[in-house]
């Protein structure tokens, strides 16, 4: 059964999470330094509590993150796409990329597919990025996708910490990629 699309990039492929996902999608999880911005480290229980809310959106959203896949090995390299759960600042495209695999641009690569998608079939006007103030190298990732800081946002609860909101509109990034 597929919950939602599966997108291709060059080098990666995006598709709704699968129960195989669960053994790197909890390492990556539990990495301190990879989940340093989204929560901090989890068990592997609590991580499985987010794969399933993420996978459930599918479901009651009709959308949701991705895996993300390398295509040259099978590999699950992280998790991206839309979110925009109860309470928050804007439809996102967010990402996260487990540290193995950091420095490839598949962030870039990933979120910029999952943008072309939620503008296209989700009939989305505006895409942001949630970003702390102290994450560089997502602050890195959403320049090159042509996003700038839009307001100041605090995340709605359980997370309640306050966070950069970088994006742009529907037609600055039609422009910007020439459709």
């Amino acid at each position: 059964m597929s919950l939602g699309p599966t997108l291709t990039t060059e080098r990666l492929i995006l598709r709704p999470p699968a129960a195989d996902d669960f053994e790197p999608w909890a390492a990556f999880a539990g990495d301190p330094e990879a989940a340093e911005f989204l929560g901090g480290a989890q068990p592997p229980e609590a991580a499985w509590r987010v794969m399933c809310t993420m996978t459930g959106a599918w479901t009651v959203a009709g959308f949701s993150m991705f895996s993300v896949i390398e295509k040259a090995t099978g590999r699950w390299v992280g998790r991206l796409g839309p979110w925009r759960p109860l309470g928050w600042p804007g439809t996102e495209v967010g990402w996260g990329i487990a540290r193995e695999h950091w420095g490839r641009g598949y962030a870039t690569e990933g979120a910029a597919a999952a943008i072309d998608w939620a503008f296209d079939e989700l009939g989305w006007t505006e895409v942001i990025h949630c970003i702390d103030a102290a994450n560089f190298n997502s602050q890195a990732v959403a320049k090159r996708l042509g996003s700038r800081v839009l307001r100041q946002a605090v995340l709605p609860p359980p997370l309640s910490v306050p966070v950069e909101v970088w994006g742009q509109t529907r037609e600055e990034w039609r422009e910007r990629r020439g459709r």
